[in-house]
């Protein structure tokens, strides 16, 4: 399975989009509100044109307990919507599936036309997380502010949001909880059942049998490489985590 990446450039960005309208518009204005919200897929396939028509924003859910977010609507895509949508009645699915079918596309069909308009620009690593992703990265570059993707998300760390986005985390914010509160829920899940310990104990037997290994003539070039990116993010996290704790 492929990592699905943010798109990054804008004129990668913008030959897919050409390619997506040349399946239709549908998929266009789909993909439009998908970067321009972080809306995930599904939510978005389950609108109709009355849910977009003339409106600021829409209401989105986020995470396993579907928290409500407010996403609000550009100037451009307000005016990417108002084109789309005046021809048709509120009740309409806003993207159906085959021609004259009221119901909506599939997530397949979805996926499908991604991965051939990608393969037209040159985009392997393209799939339904595109869209958020290449929202999450676009805000991050322009706002950086990873703590707002990592609630609107609802990821557990920092450190889950880098890696959703593809950047490389800024490790000051990762060592450090945002609120008195998160420190102390910190603590207590730590404490909990040896929580902590046994994370600690997890990670030596993964290193032990990683040294092993080094002694392993069977191991390939790439197992070697792998270890040694291991080693260099390892040795930067304890670096900083040592420079944060030296500090307090």
């Amino acid at each position: 399975m492929n990592w699905v990446a943010p798109i990054r450039d804008e004129e990668t960005l913008n030959a897919f989009r050409k390619a997506l309208r040349r399946y239709g518009d549908k998929y266009y204005i789909m993909f439009e509100i998908g970067i321009g919200t972080g809306m995930q897929l599904m939510d978005i396939l389950k609108l109709h044109i009355g849910d977009i028509r003339d409106k600021d924003g829409l209401t989105g859910y986020i995470g396993v307990h579907r928290y409500p977010v407010e996403m609000i609507f550009s100037d451009e895509l307000k005016e990417i919507i108002a084109e789309y949508v005046k021809d048709k009645n509120d009740d309409d699915v806003l993207v159906t599936g085959f021609e004259k079918s009221k119901a909506m596309v599939s997530r397949e069909q979805v996926y499908r036309v991604f991965k051939s308009a990608g393969r037209e620009v040159g985009l392997s690593s393209i799939g339904a997380q595109t869209m958020r992703k290449t929202f999450a990265w676009n805000h991050y570059k322009e706002h950086n502010d990873i703590q707002y993707l990592q609630e609107l998300f609802s990821h557990a760390t920092p450190s889950i949001t880098y890696r959703f986005i593809g950047e490389k985390p800024n490790l000051e914010i990762v060592f450090k909880k945002q609120t008195a509160e998160e420190n102390s829920l910190s603590r207590r899940l730590l404490y909990k059942d040896r929580s902590g310990e046994k994370r600690i104990d997890a990670i030596i037997d993964l290193m032990s049998e990683i040294k092993d290994g080094l002694n392993d003539p069977v191991n390939p070039d790439v197992y070697y490489g792998q270890v040694d990116t291991l080693l260099k993010e390892l040795e930067s996290v304890i670096n900083n985590y040592k420079s944060e704790r030296d500090a307090m």
